[in-house]
């Protein structure tokens, strides 16, 4: 199996200099290098920039330019050919089975939507919704109500995502009062709000409209429109079993729903024949095509056959929310509120991304209507910053083991990680049949299919009894206790199933 390795991602900021008479001079800072993902663009905290110098900023960035105080590029034409392809970055995965995009495919995003539909996405999805008819003009004299946010992670650099106290005539408004473009709305069930994605056509920086945005108490949420990554890693029979204290033999979730959100799948792969009660398709004008994570996932956590999953006869609800080994909050979001609308008991998250208030609320609620959340703890090294959702409170946090219940080398550690569970280079159905995978994202599917055969076992229990007793029967791995590397430790699916 041929693994793509992912560049880094650079971000930039640039510090406005101390003014001397009408002179600024502007200095472009190259901040960290990770995985490509969009276009470059220049995310400056200084709301005083005129748009030349920031349409320069934009053009020069990539290139190691600097403009002058007119907006012009003084490094050359030469240097602005070479930046042409330049990125912007953010923390990579280990190995990435998923194509990197063109470096100037901006992360789509799918059309407002509650609908249900096939796994080609050609079935009861709405169209898109229609872009307003000619120029956005951008109002003069915009106050920040708070100072420029710092944004980390990665994120779409021309949206924001804004839930609103209001209907469309509201959000057209706020459209106007601010110079923005309504992208997408719809009524997020679990944000219990409209969320809206704004378009900035301007080149204003993200931080900025943020903090414009905070003066108009219509607004309630504003997040950058963050981008998330799924968290496999590249890799011999499934060991997990017997590592995890579940027979093989009486392993079931019958009739456990349980919510996937991840790649498009193979549902024609004969591990998952009955498998897949329902689909849904969050970015539906973008093609299919990759499947083989979340064919995976599936797989692992219900497959039939000789490639059985950990709870065979659990219903999974499938939604396709990633292409490419990406997907945006919005999308995301929208898988969310499809997942909670058919009622499961567990969502799968084999993810990983930036911290963001509106996943951490969407999180929350889902939380305490009962569903139990599993998310990756991410594969990014023993350095890297927390993953989220994983890292949410309520979230239970997986990382990844070997069949000698040895941590993996690439795994995230924290506080925030919960438990640990076989991820390392287990045979897991794929696109293409069968297929080797390693990852965090993998150890989640472990953990999800174990707590469908708690569910199975005893339905009244709720997503905290579950939570504790799988802390309080793990096997410690690490220093006695919960630690940062394997959490509470590796799951024991016998002994949480017996506790009380």
């Amino acid at each position: 199996m041929a693994a793509n390795a992912i560049p880094g991602k650079v971000r930039r900021s640039f510090l406005s200099g101390i003014a001397s008479g009408p002179r600024i001079i502007l200095h472009a800072v190259i901040l960290a290098a990770t995985l490509v993902a969009a276009p470059a663009f220049a995310q400056t905290n200084d709301p005083n920039l005129t748009q030349k110098q920031v349409d320069c900023l934009n053009r020069t960035t990539a290139a190691g330019g600097v403009c002058d105080e007119n907006g012009a590029d003084t490094k050359g034409a030469g240097a602005l050919e070479a930046a042409a392809g330049g990125a912007v970055f953010l923390p990579a995965l280990i190995v990435d089975l998923f194509p990197s995009p063109p470096a100037d495919a901006a992360p789509q995003t799918p059309a407002p939507s509650n609908g249900k539909s096939s796994s080609n996405g050609s079935a009861n999805t709405p169209p898109p919704a229609p872009t307003p008819s000619g120029p956005v003009t951008v109002p003069q004299g915009l106050n920040l109500a708070e100072p420029p946010r710092a944004i980390t992670g990665e994120f779409v650099p021309d949206e924001v995502l804004v839930t609103v106290a209001g209907d469309a005539g509201v959000v057209q408004q706020i459209a106007n009062s601010f110079g923005l473009q309504v992208r997408s709305q719809r009524q997020s069930r679990l944000l219990g709000s409209t969320l809206v994605r704004f378009g900035i056509t301007d080149g204003r920086p993200v931080g900025v409209v943020l903090a414009q945005l905070a003066a108009d108490g219509r607004t309630q949420r504003r997040e950058p429109n963050h981008i998330y990554t799924l968290q496999q890693a590249a890799g011999i029979v499934n060991y997990a079993f017997d590592r995890i204290a579940l027979d093989s033999k009486q392993a079931s979730g019958e009739n456990v729903r349980v919510a996937v959100i991840d790649t498009g799948i193979d549902d024609t792969n004969p591990a998952l024949a009955g498998v897949i009660a329902d689909q849904y398709d969050a970015m539906p004008n973008v093609p299919i095509e990759k499947r083989d994570h979340g064919t995976s996932v599936d797989g692992l956590i219900a497959g039939v056959g000789p490639l059985e999953g950990m709870a065979p006869g659990a219903k999974i609800y499938h939604a396709r929310a990633f292409e490419g080994g990406k997907s945006t909050m919005d999308v995301i979001l929208s898988a969310l509120d499809w997942a909670a609308e058919q009622n499961v008991r567990i969502i799968n998250m084999s993810f990983v991304g930036p911290k963001n208030d509106l996943l951490g609320t969407a999180c929350r609620n889902a939380r305490a209507e009962g569903m139990v959340l599993v998310a990756a703890a991410g594969n990014n090294g023993p350095k890297a910053p927390y993953g989220y959702p994983a890292a949410f409170d309520g979230v239970i946090a997986v990382t990844a083991t070997d069949a000698k219940d040895g941590l993996m080398p690439q795994a995230n550690r924290g506080a925030y990680v919960f438990i640990s569970a076989p991820g390392v280079e287990m045979v897991a159905p794929s696109g293409a049949g069968s297929d080797v995978v390693t990852g965090t994202s993998f150890a989640a599917a472990i953990v999800s299919g174990a707590i469908a055969n708690l569910i199975h076992a005893a339905p009244e229990r709720s997503a905290d009894d579950i939570e504790k007793a799988l802390a309080g029967t793990a096997k410690d791995l690490g220093p006695k206790g919960r630690d940062n590397d394997f959490g509470y430790g590796l799951i024991d699916t016998k002994a949480a199933g017996a506790a009380k």
